[in-house]
Formats: C-alpha cells, structure tokens, sequence
C-alpha cells in the first residue's frame, strides 16, 4: 500500500468507517481477537464504524446490540439495524407484506439454481434473512468454480433479480437497493450528512465483487489483500490495497488511521 503525506491528511480528516465482514473483518470464518479490538480502537477515537454486509437480519441484530458499532447495513442494503443505548431500531426499506412477497419469488430462485448447479446450497443463515436469498458456494459447501459461481449470480438476473457475489454466498434480491443507497440513507437519517457532499470524510474496507458499489464510491476506498483475486471481477478497484489478508489487512487500515490522527495533533 502507498502511503503518501497526502493520503495521511485525509486519513486523518476521517469521521467513519463503513466496513464489510467476511474476509474483510474475519478470518478464515473466525473474527480475530486483534480484529476485534481494532474496531474498539476506531471506537474509543470516536470514529463512527458502520458493519454494511450481506449477512442476515439475524447476525445483524446481534452485532448492533454486542459489537462497538454505530449501525449494521444488512443483506447488502434492505435495511440498517442500530442500538440507541437502551433498544434495538431497525428501518426496513420494505414492509412487512413486500419482503414477503420478495421471499416468495426467491423461493422460485432457489429451486432453479439448486436444480441447475449441483453443488450449491442456501446459506446456513437463511432462515434468519427478511430479504435476500444467500447462495452458498465455498463457506460451508465444497468451492466451486469460479464459472459455476458466475452461473448463480446470472440465473438470479435472468430471474429478475439483483445479484451480488462476496467471498462466500451469491446474494440475490428483489428491490431497488444496494449496500451504498442504504448506506447513504443511514448517514442522512441518523447524522443529517449527505454522503454525496461527504464521501471524502468516510472511509470503507471491503474484500469482493459485491463491495463494489462502495469501492466507486469512496475515494478512501481500502481493499485487504485478498481482493487481489476477485479484481477481473470488479470494474472499480478500491483505491488501496493493504499488504495483508482478512483481519489483518483491517488491523492495518486502522493503525494507519490511528497513526495519522495522532501525526495531525
């Protein structure tokens, strides 16, 4: 990673951090100890840490009581969780009657894809999804290829669908979303900042092809290092890309935020 005078001058001008989880915050499907503690340290420097991934409403609800986190963007934008102190709130994007009438169509999804790719499985986590329908293709299945995982994200497009692919699952969903609008909607409610007036003062950190909403987004844009695989992928590239994997590269995003705030005073 090129760490120039100029890039430390923006680092240290950052507000908040949106960040994914799989293979970004974890790894090898564990969340590290010194992961961990990096977003306590991002949160005691008073930075705001927004989890935006494609995990369940259920593993949501979790994180935004438990962890030092501001918000979680969840099942890549259907909605944002956050904890107030005292109580959960969660804003849907969708009522009750339209995410079940989503869960219907994807039910459709799910036995086509099931039937014409042998080898993927709904996600563990599914039954605890509002929105999305989770395609598992390397967490708790046998890998598949890459061509095989390109076949999932088309038949949910040739079905109407949204569809993006992280380190794990092929996520699919109906409605007008991504992790960035949702994203957005969080810092306009909850800070009264418009993101699009903004961006240089947020950072994201993200590992994979369904980050890319935020890697375009973001002129601060990091990816650890294992993005490098899933570049042919992405048309927008994150901006830099640390020198370690998973966790790691995380902890390395935050110790050169800290660093460059300190260098600041």
């Amino acid at each position: 990673m090129n760490v120039t005078d100029d890039l430390m001058k923006q680092l240290s001008r950052l507000q908040g951090v949106f960040t994914d989880i799989d293979d970004t915050l974890s790894t090898n499907g564990k969340l590290t100890s010194e992961a961990f503690a990096s977003l306590w340290r991002l949160h005691e420097a008073q930075i705001r840490i927004v989890i935006v991934t494609g995990r369940s409403a259920g593993w949501c609800d979790h994180i935004a009581r438990f962890w030092p986190v501001d918000a979680v963007v969840g099942e890549n934008g259907g909605f944002y969780f956050h904890h107030d102190g005292e109580r959960l709130h969660k804003r849907f994007l969708h009522d009750d009657l339209q995410r079940q009438g989503f869960r219907k169509k994807l039910a459709l999804v799910a036995e086509t894809i099931l039937k014409e790719v042998p080898g993927a499985a709904i996600a563990s986590d599914q039954p605890y999804r509002e929105y999305d329908l989770g395609i598992d293709f390397r967490e708790d299945v046998t890998p598949l290829a890459a061509e095989e995982v390109r076949l999932i994200k088309d038949i949910f497009k040739r079905m109407g669908a949204h569809a993006k692919i992280s380190s794990i699952h092929v996520n699919g969903w109906f409605g007008d979303f991504d992790k960035l609008t949702t994203a957005k909607l969080w810092a306009q409610e909850r800070l009264g900042v418009d993101l699009e007036d903004a961006r240089d003062r947020f950072a994201f950190c993200g590992d994979s092809p369904n980050d890319e909403p935020m890697f375009a987004f973001f002129p601060l844009s990091f990816g650890v290092a294992n993005v490098r695989p899933f570049l042919d992928m992405i048309e927008c590239h994150p901006a830099l890309i640390t020198t370690r994997e998973h966790g790691a590269g995380f902890c390395e995003i935050t110790d050169l935020i800290l660093q460059a705030r300190t260098l600041a005073r």
